[in-house]
Formats: structure tokens, C-alpha cells, sequence
């Protein structure tokens, strides 16, 4: 539900905070003061597109803030994104400055705009006055029934995705089945070609190392040599005059313990002068030079960078090239199975019609109810006898949308046959036929998004239809949010608060103001749209009447 919503220049207001209640709420005001501003401000505030013209002329940026309840389905979404999710308000920022930039944030941190329009399907469900017009393109009805029947189609357009594609590939396979055999065997004798070479993933990296130590064999036996004669066979060794030392110094450490240190540094250098020696010694006993076998790395070095060459790859990259010939050929053995792809392309087109009859199934038996449900609402708007139905028209070929499309079909007064809702000429019928969608399918939408806007939706309606609508809103506030812009006094009498948008000279430049009404001032508001700028006694004495019968119960106004 929204709490508050506050403006900062904006457009033509300079500063404006409003606070909300349950309930239903009525917009009213003067022709072109300015009534859809909040709407726009609100449309902003969850991710709408903005430019520099929202901005007041002379500020530096517009700045508007919401805030609502957080609804609980929001949790998880709000954690993973990394917002602060334990606050029981939900408050949206945004802020556009004199060049068109815009910024945002969600709870103090900052957020980007598509985030914010994730929310607001979350919050906010917004019905304008040309909402019939959506109302009369095949997708929006098909979306509208099966959000009435709950349907989540994400798993048909999958599935006819999977059989779209299997087809595609089943059909690419049949056309281009000689370029694909010349292909695969260009690929089988490249990877025969490689295979005969074998190249082991670290061969290269192996092969060079072992290469480097046979060539220099005799370098590395010299330097091995030297090394264990200096440290034990030469006269004197390395191993002896550490030995004459430390015998010296132990002879004498009795007399002064701070050689402690020197003599347990000598026994460590002798120990590993030992080891050092141990390792040589088996270093020598075990080498040699190979010739025969420096001769054969010689060769498979060769070969490798032969094929190399051939196939212009560093040498170390020809086990991931043989790797990647032989997945690629993998994939072309079974885009030349014609057999196996024709029976995927089978499984995927069932798959694709199981799921279309359910979805069928479940648009056959909501339509009905979604029929009768308006045609009820049609009856309370001045359309006794009107008829609304849903027609279910086949496709001649499938869609990623099922097997059928939708279409809504009405008749305005009884013994009328139901027409196609483009073709119905009244502009009040249309209002009324969508006002009664709306209030329908509102009580449904209205459990996922706790804000219901009605921007003129009434435009076209008045007299005691207008009073019906009225009705309807304040039923429906009942378990909604409701916030309507209206014109019909019969409607904002209804209301369980009422906001005036007014617009006036400040200083020489045009600014609108919203200021919530009631008592006397609510009043002389129901008066005026009654009967214009001169209050009499009879509009004020209607206005009040008008008041009184809203606040009695629905019942009593239908008998």
C-alpha cells in the first residue's frame, strides 16, 4: 500500500508531501489543473521513463519519493539484490536533473531503473482512461484470461521454443546434408592426421624439458663431479675442514658457552653438506648420456612442430586443437543423423502439444467464469441485459502462446448479439465495459499488487451509472489500495479521502498544489464539479446530500 509520496520540483509543483490511508482515495480538480500529475510522479518513482521536462523551469532536478508497505513477497527479492529487507516500509527515490540524468535508489541504497520497475508490478497496478484500447489486441486479452486462470505459460513458450528449434535443426540437417558430409570428412582426416601424432596434453612442455637435460648430459655430470669432490673427496674437503672446526670449538666450549651458537650452526651445515653429498653420489651413479634417446626426442619434437606448421597453432595447443576437432566432428555425426533428429523433433513437438492442451484446458474452463463475472459488473453499469463473452478462436498454425487466441466479445443492451469489443461504437459503453474489467479483474490482481490506480477510467460515464462506479471503488478499497483521478462528482463523494489538485500564479510562474479536503471544504469540491465555479445553495445542498447517501451501505443505494 502507498504510504506517502512527496515531489520536488516537479514538472509545475515545487514542493508537495502527501500521506495515504486504505481505502479509496479520489483525485478531483479543475480541467487541466493537473490531476494526473501525482500518477506520472508515482509512474517515475517505479522505473518510467524520464527526461529533463519533468524538471521544474529554473531547478536544478526533480526529486520524488515513495513509500510503501513492503509486501512480504518482496523479502527474498530484496536481500538477493542486496537491499535492506528488514524495514517494514519499502522507499523509492528518484531523481532527475536538468540534463535528463536520472538516478535512483531503493531503501538508502542505490538501485538502477529496471530494478525498480521490478518492483513495481509488486505494488502498483495502473488502469488509464484508454485502457479499452489494450483491451482490444489479441496478446493483452490472452494475457488478462490467463491471469484469471492462473496460468503461468512459461513452460509452453519453452516447449515450443525446444520444437521450433528442432525443427530448424531437423530442416538445416536435410538441406545442407552434402556440405555437412564434405565437412565431416575434412574433420576425420585432419583428426587422423593428429591422432597419428598422439599429443599428450603435457607431452610438449615434457618432451622439451627431457630434450634440454640429454643435450647438456655431459655439462651436468662435469658440474656434479666437482661439486661432490669439494665437498668430500678432495684433500682437504669441504665435509674435513667442517669437521676440524667443530672438533676446535667443542674442545673449548666448556670455557665459554656463547660458541653454542657457531657450533650448532656448523652441525646443521655439516648435516647438510651430507645430504648434499648423498644426492650427488646418487645423481652420478644413475647418469649418463643417452644418445639413441636424444635422438628420438629429437625426432617426435620435430613432428610435433611439423604439425605445427601444417596447421599454423603454437605446438603446445595441438592436444586442444585434436580436442575440439573431434567435439565438432561429434557434433556433426549427429547433425547427420536424420533418424535421431526427426524422433527429437517428434518428442518436442509432443512435448509442445501436452502442454498447449493444458493450457487449452485451463482457458476453456476460466473464459466462462471471466464471462459471467463482467457481464454481473455490466449490469451495475447501466448495461441491463449486456452480455460479455470470451471467445476462444483456434490458430491455424501453433504459437509459442498455445493453440488458441483470445478475443473479447460484447453486447450493450439485451437481444444483441455479442461483437468483437473494437467494433463497439459508444466511447461510454467502452469506458463502462473497461471499468468493468478492470473491478473484476482487479480483485484478483489486487492480491500481488497492494495499489490500484483508475486514471479517468470513467470518462463517458454519468448520472446513476456514475454512482454505481463510485460504489464499485469503495468495494473494492475494501480489500485495495484505491486512488482514482476523476471528474464525476458521483465518484469522489464515494471516496474515504479526497485530494484536490489545484493550479495557481506564485510570484509570476504557474504552480499546482494537491491538498487533502473534508467537511465544508469537500463540500464546496463535490458542489463545483456539480456546477461549476459559482457555488449556490441547491449545489452545495446537492453536494451534501450526495455525501450523506455515499457514506450508507452499498445495499441501501441498490434498492
Amino acid at each position: 500500500m502507498l504510504r506517502r509520496l512527496s515531489l520536488r520540483d516537479f514538472v509545475i509543483v515545487p514542493s508537495l508531501e502527501l500521506d495515504f490511508s486504505a481505502g479509496f482515495a479520489a483525485l478531483t480538480g479543475e480541467t487541466g489543473a493537473g490531476k494526473s500529475i501525482l500518477i506520472d510522479a508515482l509512474q517515475l518513482a517505479l522505473g518510467s521513463r524520464g527526461d529533463a521536462g519533468v524538471v521544474r523551469e529554473g531547478a536544478a532536478k526533480a526529486e520524488i519519493t515513495a513509500e510503501f508497505d513492503r509486501p512480504t513477497s518482496l523479502s527474498t527479492w530484496l536481500d538477493e539484490a542486496g537491499f535492506d529487507a528488514d524495514s517494514e516500509s519499502l522507499l523509492l527515490r528518484r531523481v532527475i536533473d536538468a540534463q535528463g540524468k536520472s538516478r535512483a535508489w531503493i531503501n538508502g541504497s542505490a538501485a538502477t531503473v529496471a530494478q525498480l520497475r521490478e518492483l513495481a508490478d509488486h505494488l502498483v497496478d495502473i488502469h488509464g482512461q484508454h485502457a479499452w484500447q489494450g483491451l482490444t489486441r489479441a496478446p493483452a486479452v490472452r494475457a488478462l484470461l490467463d491471469a484469471y486462470a492462473g496460468l503461468n505459460t512459461a513452460a509452453l513458450a519453452k516447449s515450443y521454443g525446444d520444437w521450433r528449434a528442432a525443427s530448424e535443426t531437423l530442416e538445416s540437417a536435410r538441406s545442407r546434408s552434402a556440405e555437412l558430409a564434405r565437412e565431416h570428412e575434412r574433420l576425420a582426416w585432419q583428426i587422423g592426421e593428429l591422432d597419428r601424432l598422439s599429443p599428450g596434453e603435457q607431452e610438449w612442455e615434457e618432451l622439451n624439458a627431457e630434450h634440454q637435460r640429454l643435450s647438456h648430459a655431459a655439462s651436468l655430470m662435469d658440474a656434479a663431479r666437482g661439486a661432490l669432490d669439494a665437498l668430500s673427496e678432495s684433500e682437504p674437503s669441504a665435509e674435513r675442514l667442517t669437521e676440524r672446526a667443530l672438533d676446535g670449538l667443542q674442545a673449548v666450549l666448556d670455557y665459554d658457552p656463547r660458541l653454542q651458537p657457531a657450533v650448532e650452526a656448523l652441525l646443521g651445515a655439516q648435516a647438510q653438506m651430507q645430504d648434499a653429498v648423498h644426492t650427488l653420489s646418487s645423481y652420478l651413479h644413475g647418469a649418463e648420456q643417452e644418445p639413441e634417446r636424444l635422438q628420438q626426442l629429437d625426432e617426435r619434437l620435430s613432428a610435433w612442430m611439423q604439425m605445427a606448421r601444417r596447421y599454423r597453432r603454437q605446438p603446445a595447443e595441438l592436444p586442444g586443437l585434436l580436442n575440439e576437432w573431434k567435439a565438432e566432428l561429434q557434433q556433426l555425426e549427429a547433425a547427420t543423423d536424420l533418424a535421431a533428429l526427426e524422433q527429437a523433433q517428434a518428442a518436442a513437438r509432443k512435448a509442445f502439444e501436452l502442454e498447449a492442451k493444458r493450457v487449452s484446458t485451463a482457458r476453456g474452463k476460466a473464459a466462462p467464469h471471466l464471462s459471467a463475472a463482467v457481464s454481473q459488473a455490466m449490469q451495475q453499469l447501466g448495461m441491463a441485459g449486456g452480455r460479455f463473452e470470451i471467445s476462444l478462436l483456434p490458430q491455424e498454425q501453433p504459437q509459442s502462446f498455445g493453440l488458441e487466441s483470445a478475443e473479447f466479445l460484447v453486447a450493450g443492451h439485451a437481444g444483441s448479439t455479442p461483437r468483437p469489443l473494437a467494433k463497439v461504437a459508444s466511447g461510454g459503453e467502452l469506458s463502462r465495459i473497461a471499468l468493468a474489467i478492470a473491478v473484476t479483474t482487479c480483485q484478483l490482481e489486487g492480491q500481488s499488487a497492494g495499489t490500484l490506480i483508475f486514471d479517468e477510467i470513467d470518462a463517458g460515464v454519468g448520472g446513476a451509472v456514475a454512482e454505481t462506479v463510485g460504489r464499485l471503488m469503495k468495494q473494492l478499497g475494501r480489500s485495495s489500495q484505491v486512488l482514482a483521478v476523476t471528474h464525476l462528482p458521483q465518484v469522489a463523494a464515494c471516496a474515504d479521502q479526497h485530494y484536490v489538485v489545484s493550479k495557481a500564479l506564485h510570484q509570476g510562474v504557474t504552480c499546482s498544489d494537491v491538498q487533502p479536503v473534508s467537511g465544508e471544504a469537500r463540500v464546496a469540491e463535490i458542489a463545483r464539479m456539480l456546477g461549476g465555479e459559482r457555488l449556490s445553495s441547491t449545489s452545495l445542498a446537492h453536494a451534501q446530500e450526495m455525501l450523506t447517501l455515499s457514506a450508507k451501505p452499498a445495499k441501501a443505494a441498490k434498492s
